[in-house]
């Protein structure tokens, strides 16, 4: 009686779950950055969060609105954009392309000013999934400033956990 239970419990999970690039699938998820090369050369060290909330709208098509914090050795920087991914193969590799708005208090030698700032963001990444919802997201991403393309255009790297839902 346990074997025919377990059976039927396990025919019913597998049924409910969503393949991970279906229109209708939804994702969240939370990443780390921290080793950005920037064009200034002035920040040696950086760590930020994020956090990604995703829908598919169409079969490997996803929209997504993010979340971000930076901090930096001068300065805080606070972000949210939006922006579409597209996976390439249904294998996990994936196109992003995307704009966010940054606010940053950045610290000079005597004095502190506010800096308002508008990037775009290409990204390219991978998934490997662990099982049919979790995935390991390592990706490289440009942030491309628009306002002061100098002082904050930066390649970095993430590395992120994503859950499909």
């Amino acid at each position: 009686m346990k074997k025919y239970l377990l059976m039927a419990l396990f025919a019913a999970v597998s049924l409910g779950a969503n393949a991970q690039f279906e229109a209708g699938t939804g994702y969240v998820s939370g990443s780390l950055t921290g080793l950005n090369f920037s064009f200034n050369n002035k920040e040696k060290v950086t760590f930020g969060v994020d956090a990604t909330l995703g829908f598919f709208f169409e079969d490997a098509w996803m929209v997504y609105g993010q979340f971000g914090y930076d901090h930096k050795k001068h300065d805080d920087r606070f972000s949210a954009g939006a922006g579409a991914r597209y996976y390439i193969l249904q294998n996990g590799l994936y196109l992003n392309l995307g704009a966010k708005y940054e606010y940053a208090n950045v610290k000079a030698i005597k004095y502190m000013h506010q800096v308002h700032n508008l990037y775009a963001t290409p990204e390219i990444g991978y998934c490997f999934y662990l099982n049919n919802h979790v995935s390991i997201e390592p990706a490289v991403y440009y942030d491309l400033s628009l306002n002061h393309f100098s002082d904050f255009s930066n390649v970095g790297l993430r590395i992120g956990f994503g859950y499909y839902f």
